[in-house]
């Protein structure tokens, strides 16, 4: 649950780049999005300015992909924003060991069929047809991981673009800070008082990418390492990922946002460059922080983010 949560989650000023001109700015992103096979926006309204790094956690084993020009600039940077963390003590986790039951199963003697409609839970029942019938009384939080990852494939290791920019930022002693964490506390008891009827979206949402088969969190990191950021977003497996816990969650979720929100508006405020390493999802979904941030009238220069765009 903590991996889960931690794995909730620029281009710095040279001496002299104050005299570059835009169009000088613009082709060194391109460059480096082409070199790092990393989706990276430049946001910017005047003086202010921003790069945006969407990543991804989660990526196949054996998965290759070319971070050289995420490690040059994570160089260059003058500050660092990371992904939220989970602050868990070990009262908490004798918290989780001593209500384990009520965390890993439905209320009472429900079953999955008393919150979902007859046809999401047939469509259970087929993709579930082999896991016996255990399954059906399963806490919605596990039984989406299940579905997730016994599934569709999905696991939640490989090097991402996280991992470079941490080492990168290690070797070259730059600070960074986390955007907010959850306490611990907060996260037990979301998971002890959960609602089945909250993660109704997540079950349908697993369903989806389980029924597609590992082949979609493989075409997910593809489409991830050409920049085809649209393709990243429609993908049924990335879609349950935000679905479900802790995204998908109606406590924590809106909380992990508004960290990523406040922060990012914060560093525009800031003097020189800040990296940000933010979930894509984040970033580019419809109504995300990109479309947000060009709305505000800030100009957002990078890959194509939007399907009409992508067409």
């Amino acid at each position: 649950m903590l991996i889960g949560l931690s794995a909730l989650a620029l281009l710095g000023a040279t001496p002299g780049m104050a005299q570059e001109s835009a169009e000088d700015r613009v082709d060194d992103i391109i460059v480096v999005a082409r070199r790092s096979q990393t989706p990276i926006w430049e946001v910017s309204r005047g003086d202010d300015s921003l790069i945006l790094v969407g990543s991804i956690r989660g990526l196949p084993r054996g998965f290759e992909w070319n971070p050289s020009g995420l490690e040059a600039a994570t160089a260059r940077a003058d500050r660092i924003l990371y992904p939220p963390v989970g602050r868990v003590s070990a009262s908490d986790l004798l918290r989780v060991i001593w209500r384990a039951r009520t965390i890993g199963r439905l209320p009472g003697e429900t079953t999955s069929a008393d919150y979902l409609d007859a046809a999401t839970q047939a469509r259970l029942e087929t993709v579930m047809a082999d896991e016996g019938d255990d399954w059906r009384r399963k806490s919605f939080v596990f039984l989406g991981f299940d579905l997730m990852q016994d599934k569709a494939g999905y696991r939640s290791g490989g090097d991402d673009a996280d991992d470079v920019v941490r080492r990168s930022a290690r070797r070259a002693r730059i600070e960074g800070e986390t955007v907010g964490e959850v306490r611990g506390d907060e996260i037990v008891d979301n998971l002890i008082t959960q609602a089945p009827q909250d993660y109704v979206p997540c079950i349908a949402a697993g369903i989806v990418a389980a029924e597609g088969g590992p082949d979609g969190f493989v075409a997910r990191a593809e489409d991830w390492r050409a920049l085809r950021v649209p393709d990243v977003i429609e993908n049924p497996l990335d879609i349950a990922l935000g679905q479900c816990w802790p995204w998908g969650d109606p406590e924590i979720g809106p909380q992990l946002r508004s960290q990523w929100l406040t922060a990012i508006a914060g560093a525009l405020d800031q003097p020189g460059t800040t990296l940000a390493v933010a979930p894509l999802r984040l970033l580019a979904e419809p109504g995300g922080v990109l479309d947000g941030l060009e709305a505000q009238g800030f100009e957002v220069r990078g890959p194509d983010w939007k399907a009409s765009q992508a067409d």
